[in-house]
């Protein structure tokens, strides 16, 4: 995935095919911003990649000794991302429908993926979190996105439903650590970072 994150659009297999179809390689494969700068320091474990795309973050991690499951809906974006790096469990799921292993994960990274408000996502990949874990997630300021966007969630969304058992580390918006994809004017990310304590 590039720096600048998935666009936000539909959680659809056909719109994701459909855009990685249409060019040999959609993001840089560089890793993002948010995610090298909220977890260079934290030891290695299991990872869920949220989103993966062309496999970027989840390779980012994997070199640094994490064990990395990466989930996303696009076969193709998938076959791109296995072919670069073997040691990674691609997995090609729809969220809405799969499950996902319960306190599983000591690493839950979500970078601009479209998480609707509604659709029961969030709940499955906070309850991924295993105790002592991290739940990541980052997205473009609001600010920068039109009212289509209104339906997708913030970092605010997700505070507001985390239980007693959640320590919230950052939750802010915070200037792009890399230029914004050319013809867009996401200049600020959000980012929440939530460390599970039981």
């Amino acid at each position: 995935m590039a720096p600048s994150g998935k666009p936000e659009a539909p959680q659809d297999a056909q719109f994701w095919e459909d855009l990685y179809r249409s060019r040999e390689q959609v993001f840089s494969g560089e890793p993002n911003g948010v995610l090298v700068t909220e977890v260079e320091g934290l030891p290695p474990g299991q990872a869920l990649d949220v989103g993966c795309g062309e496999g970027g973050d989840a390779r980012w991690l994997a070199a640094r000794g994490w064990q990395v499951t990466a989930l996303d809906i696009s076969r193709t974006a998938l076959q791109r991302a296995a072919a670069a790096h073997a040691g990674i469990a691609w997995v090609c799921s729809d969220l809405a429908a799969s499950p996902v292993p319960a306190r599983a994960f000591d690493l839950v990274s979500v970078q601009y993926f479209p998480l609707r408000h509604d659709d029961g996502v969030v709940r499955k990949l906070l309850d991924a979190v295993a105790p002592g874990g991290t739940f990541l997630f980052g997205s473009h300021d609001p600010r920068d996105l039109g009212p289509e966007h209104s339906g997708y969630c913030q970092p605010d969304d997700i505070a507001r439903v985390l239980g007693d058992e959640w320590t919230v580390l950052v939750n802010e918006s915070r200037p792009r650590v890399s230029p914004a994809p050319p013809g867009t004017g996401h200049t600020r990310d959000t980012v929440l970072r939530a460390h599970r304590t039981s």
